[in-house]
Order: structure tokens, then C-alpha cells, then sequence
């Protein structure tokens, strides 16, 4: 027998069932938020809409500098732009566009071969300061190392559309460049000279201004200081490995273009591995380290050598001291621990001469080398778009022209003039016309070292000129392939 569900019952377990459903389907209740602070309600005011909640902050990016620099040591200036100008600038530009970035500095004070080892290390474990201080020699050897890619890869599609490409020349690109593509912006250019003391030749009797003619001129001036001023070191030319690329380029280049060539051959596309210009050059070393005792050999041999030279000339023990003009504007600067007060009084500058009139490079009665240091990117950063945003924010008119206020130099953008230092001036407008380069080519760092290592080894005594040359040959064949040698008898 069936039972049967009479009408009103039917429809009373309809409307429960009903109310059950949509109790269920009532949606979860959202977490309860603090309430804004409380303000004192104004007399019959209207009631307002609710105030919109604040944006979420950008998230932090926190990035680092690094330089060989060091606050009052070696390239002061560049502690103080940071400190002075970038870094508070840069942060206050950020803040306005809302973005939360902060940029620090990692001083570093040893020598150009120790930060670039130091790179090395870092770059290979995927560590280092977002934005690093670079020589642009280093750059062939890290690319092809794998430690640096172009700036494109690392900063995006804004590094394309950069304004200042347009202010920088073609040339003054290359400076970081290689195979085409670019890794980093230079910072400037510059150029070598001989440097002397004012005061010195005077108690010497010289009259200046002085320029000498050639390599006997120049030879002549020092040993008249060396005969009137026994105390003093007549002249201080870079050699040996201590001091690394300051050998290659302030000492073996500047001597070495005298006699009418250079390292490398750019029309052959080949390396001059043994020549008479070479054995002319690396005797003029022996007269003045060896035969004569012009310049102090020990200086050349030490760690610490090049600041020992940079010491000597600050206090009058050093006559002349062939340099770049780096040396003129940071290392003789304001706030440098070789700094002399009244630098622009007793400091004078010479051309470097061939060793005869018409007979340096390209025929030149004086010869000179330029280079160029800059910043690139480390290819490890995790915030390459706002690394990238620094280093445009450092080489922009803005930022070049508030540099130039602490350390004036020829800068690479077109549209920052040097102003205030009348020196740089005219030696930007005796040298430029002179300069060369150093070949932008993977085997350049070695081959640089083994030339250092010849005038160490001339220098000493280890080895006459002509062994010196011979080893040093055999190293450039190992090195570049036979095949990229020239060699003239």
C-alpha cells in the first residue's frame, strides 16, 4: 500500500527545501578590513563618496655602483659626482615618477688589474654591482669570455631610443664597443703628454715653457736636472708589469710611436712583432733606467710603484712624469691624496717627441694615444631596465655638465663643453689631431702584458734590448697565430 503526500504538505516541504537552497548559495563573507581613522564629522555636513584607497608602493629596487675610486684617494671626483649629484638626483627623479629605487656605491681602491680580476671572479658566479666602472680594452676579452652582452640585452627597447646616441659620435661609441654592438657608454676620452715641474726647471735653470724637439732634447733636459739637482728623479716613464696598462699606454706606446709605428699594423690588419722601431724604443729605456739612471728603476718594479711616482712628482723628487691627462685633472685634483694646492701655478705639459722631427707616427714631429673608460652593465643584474635608467641618468647633459663643475675633461657627449679648465683645453685641441688607438681585439690584453713584460725585462737588467724584443716576438706569434705577425728585419 502506498503512501500518498496530501497538497498542503507537498507544499509546506517545497518552501522549506527552498530557503535551505538559498541559504547555501549566499556568498562566503569578505574579510573584514580596518576602518580609515576616525574624523570629527563638520556640523551638517553632505556625506561624501568614500575615500579611494591609496596605490600600493612600487616595489624596491636597490642597486650598486661600483668604480675604483676611492672618497680623498684615487679618483676622488668620481666618490663626490655620486654622492653630490647622481645618486641624490637620481633617487629624487624616481621618487617623482613613483618608483622606489635607491642606488649605492662600491668603492674600490686597488689597482686597474685588480678590479678588472675582480670582474672576472664576479661575473663568472653571477655576482657584481649592477653598473660597473670599465676600461674599454677589457671589453673584447670579456665579450668573448661570455662575461658581457650589448646593452640591448640587458636594458631593453629603451636603449635603442636613448636621446644621447644622437650627441655622442660614431667614434666615441666604439670606445665600449666591439664587433659592432655596444656594451657600455664611455665617460670621455683623453690623451698622453709629459708633464713637468715649473719650480724644478727653474732651479735647474730651463726656461719654460718647454717643448722638446726630440728624444735628445728630451734626454738632454734630464740630464741637466739630474746634474743641477742630484735629489731629484729627472724623468719617470711607465714600464714593467706592476703597473699594468698604465705601462702599455703612459709608457711603451708613447715611446714606441716616436719611432714611426705602433703595435699593431690597422692597414695589414697585422701585429709588428719585431721591428728596429721596437729595439730603438726599449733602448731609449735602457739610457734612462739603466745606462743613465735618469728615472729610479725600483718605482717601476713595485706594487705600489705608479702611486709612488704620483707621490714623487706632488713633492718635487720627480722633474717630469710622461702621464694622461687624467693624472692632470683627478690625480693632481682638488681632494686627491696627491694633490698640490697650487698645481695650476707650478704644473706645466709638453707634446711627447718622436725620436726626430718627422719621424713618429703617420710622420708626426709628436705623438700621442687616447683611450677611453666608461660604465657597462652587468648582464647578471635582476633590474637591467632600471640599470640601464641609471647609466642614461649618468651620461645625460644634465649629469656630464654637473661632473664637468668637479672635474672638467673632453666628455664623449658633443653637448658638454669643457668650460673651466683652460690646460685641458689646449691640450684637447694640440693632441686630438695626433692621437691613435689601441686595436680593439681579443689579444690585446695578452700581447699588452707581454710588451709590459719586455720593458721589465730591459729595465732590470734581466735582458739586453734585442733578447727583450726576441721574447717578446715569440710570445706575439704564440699568441696572435704566425700569420698575424709582422716582423721586419
Amino acid at each position: 500500500m502506498r503512501t500518498r503526500i496530501r497538497p498542503l504538505a507537498l507544499l509546506a516541504l517545497v518552501l522549506a527545501l527552498s530557503t535551505i537552497v538559498a541559504a547555501c548559495a549566499q556568498p562566503s563573507p569578505t574579510p573584514t578590513q580596518a576602518p580609515a581613522p576616525t574624523k570629527a564629522a563638520a556640523t551638517s555636513a553632505p556625506t561624501t563618496a568614500p575615500t579611494a584607497a591609496p596605490q600600493p608602493t612600487a616595489a624596491p629596487v636597490a642597486l650598486k655602483m661600483t668604480c675604483r675610486c676611492v672618497e680623498g684617494g684615487v679618483n676622488a671626483n668620481l666618490v663626490k659626482w655620486f654622492k653630490t649629484y647622481l645618486k641624490p638626483e637620481f633617487e629624487k627623479q624616481a621618487k617623482a615618477a613613483g618608483k622606489n629605487i635607491t642606488v649605492d656605491l662600491v668603492e674600490f681602491g686597488g689597482s686597474d688589474e685588480e678590479l678588472k680580476q675582480q670582474y672576472a671572479l664576479d661575473l663568472k658566479v653571477g655576482k657584481g654591482a649592477d653598473v660597473m666602472a670599465f676600461d674599454g680594452f677589457w671589453v673584447p676579452e670579456f665579450v668573448a669570455g661570455g662575461m658581457l652582452k650589448p646593452l640591448e640585452e640587458i636594458g631593453g627597447p629603451d636603449v635603442k631610443s636613448w636621446e644621447g646616441w644622437s650627441h655622442i659620435p660614431a667614434g666615441l661609441q666604439q670606445l665600449l664597443s666591439y664587433q659592432g654592438k655596444i656594451y657600455g657608454i664611455a665617460s670621455g676620452t683623453d690623451t698622453r703628454a709629459i708633464f713637468y715641474r715649473k719650480d724644478i726647471f727653474e732651479k735647474a735653470g730651463i726656461p719654460t715653457p718647454w717643448q722638446p724637439k726630440s728624444w735628445k732634447e728630451l734626454l738632454d733636459t734630464a740630464r741637466q736636472i739630474k746634474q743641477k739637482l742630484p735629489d731629484v728623479t729627472p724623468l719617470q716613464i711607465n714600464a714593467g708589469t706592476a703597473m699594468g696598462e698604465a705601462t702599455t699606454m703612459q709608457g711603451w706606446d708613447m715611446v714606441l710611436l716616436g719611432t714611426g709605428i705602433g703595435m699593431y699594423d690597422f692597414d695589414a690588419n697585422k701585429w709588428i712583432a719585431s721591428a728596429p722601431g721596437i729595439e730603438q724604443a726599449l733602448n731609449f729605456y735602457k739610457t734612462v733606467y739603466v745606462d743613465e739612471k735618469l728615472g729610479d728603476a725600483r718605482i717601476q718594479l713595485l706594487k705600489d710603484g705608479r702611486n709612488q711616482s704620483f707621490a714623487g712628482f706632488r713633492d718635487g723628487k720627480i722633474a717630469m712624469l710622461v702621464e694622461g691627462d687624467w693624472f692632470w685633472r683627478s690625480v693632481l685634483g682638488k681632494g686627491s691624496e696627491w694633490e698640490i694646492p697650487n698645481r695650476d701655478q707650478i704644473v706645466l705639459w709638453a707634446k711627447m717627441p718622436a725620436i726626430e722631427p718627422g719621424k713618429g707616427y703617420k710622420g708626426q714631429d709628436f705623438v700621442t694615444i687616447s683611450g677611453g673608460t666608461g660604465f657597462v652593465l652587468n648582464p647578471n643584474t635582476k633590474y637591467g631596465k632600471e640599470a640601464w635608467q641609471f647609466l642614461a641618468f649618468m651620461n645625460s647633459k644634465e649629469a656630464l655638465t654637473a661632473y664637468q663643475d668637479i672635474e672638467p675633461r673632453t666628455r664623449v657627449r658633443d653637448d658638454v663643453p669643457i668650460t673651466t679648465d683652460p690646460v685641458l683645453t689646449a691640450m684637447g685641441k694640440a693632441l686630438m689631431p695626433l692621437t691613435t688607438v689601441r686595436p680593439m681585439l681579443p689579444e690585446y690584453t695578452k700581447i699588452s702584458e707581454e710588451a709590459q713584460r719586455m720593458t721589465e725585462r730591459v729595465v732590470s737588467g734581466e735582458m739586453t734590448p734585442a733578447q727583450a724584443m726576441k721574447a717578446y716576438a715569440d710570445a706575439v706569434k704564440q699568441i696572435a697565430g704566425a700569420d698575424k705577425v709582422i716582423e721586419v728585419k
